[in-house]
This record gives C-alpha cells, structure tokens and sequence, in this order.
C-alpha cells in the first residue's frame, strides 16, 4: 500500500518531465532562428530579453504575460504580449499561447467575472448588464461585444487589470510549481532512500 502513491505520482510525473525534455530540445533550434534573415540584426537584443529561453523563469514570465495580456480585447493581445515579454523578460511563444485561453467561449463569463470584482471595489450599486440586452437574439459578434464592454462600462475597465493581475499570478506560480515538482518528488524519494538506509543501519533495525 506504501508504494502504490509514489507509483501514482510518478505516472503523473512523467508527463511534465518529458515537457521539460521536448522544450529543453526545443530552444536550440528556436534560439537558431535568431541568426538568421532579419533577426540577425536583432539577435544580442533578442537574446538579452530571453524571447525564446524555454526554461522556467522565461516561460513562467511569458504564460504570466499572456494571461494577463489575454483579456485586452480585439487584435492587441499578441503584440501587447509580445512587449510584454520584452519587458519582463519572459518566453514569447508560451505568452502568445497563453492568450488563447480568451476566446468567444471563454470571453463572456471573463468579462463578467471583471465586472463583478470591479463593482466590488467600485462605490456604490452597478447592476450587470446581460449580454442578450444588447446582441440581438443573444447571438455573439463582434460588435455585440464592442457593445456589452461599453455598457459593462466603468467596473469592467477597473475589474479588468485586477482579473489579469490575478490570472498572471497563478499562471506564473503554476508554472514554477510544474515545473520544479519532478524535482521535489526526487528529493523526497531520496530523504525517504536515506532514511530507510539509516533505520535499517540502526541495531536492532
């Protein structure tokens, strides 16, 4: 019975220890693209940043970028994300990734979400306005949502950073936390190799 969680958290383990080998792999070849064309020019800059550093730091930093670059509406995301990861120093690809979690599926309860923290922080009453007050037939589009942000009005522009915020937080600790558990995994297996080691050492052991 003692063996039967390590068994299970080294199969769950081991998906995220091959991640960590397939993007370890990866950089080579992504930071080989610097060198060529019209990012040559660019590189020591590039570099400097760590646009396509694919270890921790770099893509804990992008993935907190993206979820919080996530939320601006429209075309804006992708180049707010990749200025984002310039400044912060943090992965482009898994900040442009990360942005995908926004979409028409997702985009209305997110919206709704900001809205409800920012009439939290807001004085006063601010009643939601449903999203098929204003789309006809309920029915998303474009400018159906052009709309509904505008009637969302003032606790949606407060509650929106406050959300992004938040998501780029945990999306930066699940980061660290994925990454590092197969190294906190094999440090307990160790402590608990050494400890066995020792009490079978002990007399009468």
């Amino acid at each position: 019975m003692k063996g039967a969680p390590t068994t299970l958290q080294t199969l769950l383990l081991q998906p995220l220890v091959s991640l960590r080998r397939a993007l370890r792999r990866l950089e080579p070849r992504a930071r080989g693209l610097l060198g060529q064309g019209l990012l040559q020019r660019w590189q020591p800059w590039l570099e400097r940043r760590q646009l396509l550093r694919f270890q921790r730091q770099p893509l804990a930093r992008g993935v907190a970028a993206g979820a919080f670059c996530g939320l601006i509406p429209g075309p804006l995301q992708l180049p707010a994300t990749a200025l984002a990861c310039a400044w912060l120093r943090g992965n482009v690809v898994a900040g442009g990734v990360t942005t995908f979690y926004t979409n028409p599926l997702t985009i209305v309860p997110l919206y709704a979400l900001a809205f409800y923290l920012g009439a939290a922080l807001l004085p006063g009453e601010h009643a939601f306005p449903a999203f098929g007050s204003v789309a006809p037939g309920g029915h998303f589009s474009v400018e159906a949502l052009a709309a509904w942000m505008q009637a969302l009005g003032l606790p949606l522009l407060v509650g929106l950073p406050v959300l992004g915020l938040a998501l780029a937080a945990l999306g930066y600790a699940a980061v660290q936390a994925l990454w590092l558990a197969p190294a906190v995994q094999r440090g307990r297996r160790w402590r608990h190799a050494r400890a066995a080691a020792l009490q079978r050492g002990m007399p009468g052991g």
